[in-house]
């Protein structure tokens, strides 16, 4: 192992020098500037005990402040546990439970070492000392898990130095031409999501510069920023594109919108290309593995372009499968991560043989193009994060009034995926919808609450006498 993680990234920052490499609102900071608060901030996290294998969970919206907060805390060796905003306050807690030494906050609202006085620290002398050891766990990201509660991907300091995001010389064709058209690439939301980070650091390393956007409605923060890029997901694709034909904007500067988080369909691709132009990148990956696959704008619409690492296609006996028949996706690449932390039982299931099972459903044509068809495991996506559909059909039979739950994903234009529930009445009495709403809000958040609720009398079967939910009729 070379130089640790994020030596790279401070590597890009100091051949910058005074270069502006972000922008929020009316502030400007050059690459020096952020190479600083870097410093402050893990001088500051050093100063309260913090150091190699430590928890560090941080809650922080986007801001300079917050980008250089997750960079210093990877600069003292600390496993990173980023908390996205709108999780329900129960996961939220949980995730905090996840071994953390300290919280990092930037709202007095909160409870924690606020990132300011962070930020106020006196950077110690010389380069930062860089504490990553190569097998410790350098960041957790959430997923939803199979139990309701969040489900922590980790991932070392070794897979992290070994990715391709800061060394240009490791940027796979896809990469290197998104990298080309990321001169002013907009980030929202958080730092938390794993793409938005890494795609920002992208940026920086292709000698762009990451502008924050307060309000991120399209096209307006397009044309307001000037931007050239952004992270976008299938539902705001497809509002976009109907605003877009409905009113043209000045999309002139936009040549890159990287969709991420759901499948795009062929006909949604297609109408992308043709009323934006060649500016749709179709990016397929996982939590566990980071990018698997990159649809440049030339690929055919529909698919995710070429495999970015190695890839096979396997049936159900776990055989690799000949070119264009179809089975279930294996992965493997240096930046994978190495299990779930503190479940051991799923970790075996899903990283195998030094292989990651995705449990999607795909094939390779004999072009090598990158085609998914399914998935295997029983979720829903909704604004691009996964939803497990167990936790959510055992809390609506938790209801007096229900007997049983099925739930399945179905097509949402606001959303990507929403929650469709079919449900056995338990007696006479009807469940109401708005009840059966309200409970899956308070126990998993209103992402996994039903947009829709059918009563049925009892579920269709497979021949094993099974329920089977793929009979159910379509909505």
């Amino acid at each position: 192992m070379g130089e640790p993680f994020p030596g790279a990234v401070l590597d890009v920052l100091g051949r910058a020098g005074d270069r502006v490499v972000l922008e929020h609102g009316e502030r400007a900071v050059g690459a020096a500037e952020l190479l600083d608060l870097v410093a402050r901030v893990a001088a500051g996290l050093r100063r309260r005990g913090i150091g190699p294998g430590d928890g560090v969970a941080l809650l922080l919206g986007v801001t300079p402040e917050a980008f250089a907060a997750i960079l210093a805390a990877h600069v003292v060796g600390a496993r990173v546990v980023g908390v996205r905003p709108g999780l329900p306050e129960a996961h939220v807690r949980r995730l905090l439970d996840l071994d953390v030494a300290v919280v990092v906050v930037d709202s007095p609202a909160r409870q924690g070492v606020q990132l300011a006085e962070l930020c106020a620290a006196e950077p110690e002398p010389g380069p930062p000392r860089l504490g990553g050891r190569p097998d410790d766990v350098a960041r957790l990201i959430h997923t939803s898990g199979s139990t309701g509660a969040p489900k922590a991907v980790a991932q070392s300091y070794r897979a992290m130095a070994a990715a391709w995001t800061a060394v240009p010389s490791r940027w796979p064709p896809a990469i290197a031409e998104l990298a080309s058209r990321l001169g002013r690439y907009l980030v929202f939301g958080t730092l938390a999501s794993q793409v938005m980070f890494e795609y920002a650091v992208l940026s920086i390393t292709a000698g762009g510069v990451v502008v924050v956007a307060e309000d991120p409605s399209l096209p307006g923060a397009i044309t307001r920023h000037r931007a050239s890029a952004s992270v976008i997901t299938v539902p705001r694709l497809a509002k976009l594109v109907a605003a877009h034909l409905a009113s043209p904007a000045d999309l002139s500067t936009l040549r890159a919108l990287l969709v991420s988080g759901s499948p795009l369909s062929a006909s949604r691709h297609r109408e992308a290309l043709e009323a934006l132009g060649p500016v749709v990148f179709h990016g397929y990956g996982q939590t566990e593995t980071s990018t698997i696959a990159m649809a440049v704008p030339d690929d055919p619409p529909g698919s995710v372009g070429r495999p970015l690492v190695p890839l096979e296609v396997r049936d159900e006996r776990g055989r690799v499968v000949p070119s264009g028949a179809g089975g279930e996706l294996f992965v493997r690449s240096p930046a994978q991560a190495g299990g779930y932390w503190g479940d051991a039982s799923e970790s075996a299931e899903v990283f195998v043989d030094g292989w990651v099972r995705t449990r999607d459903l795909g094939h390779l044509d004999q072009d090598g193009v990158l085609w998914l068809t399914g998935r295997s495991r029983d979720v829903v996506i909704v604004n691009a994060n996964l939803h497990h559909v167990g936790p959510i059909e055992r809390v609506i039979a938790e209801h007096p009034d229900v007997a049983e739950a099925y739930v399945v994903a179905v097509p949402d234009e606001e959303t990507g995926e929403a929650v469709h529930a079919f449900v056995v009445p338990s007696g006479e009495h009807e469940p109401d919808p708005a009840q059966l709403r309200e409970l899956v809000i308070g126990r998993l958040g209103p992402a996994c609450a039903p947009t829709r609720v059918t009563l049925i009398r009892e579920p269709p079967l497979a021949p094993s006498g099974k329920p089977d939910k793929r009979l159910l009729p379509p909505p």
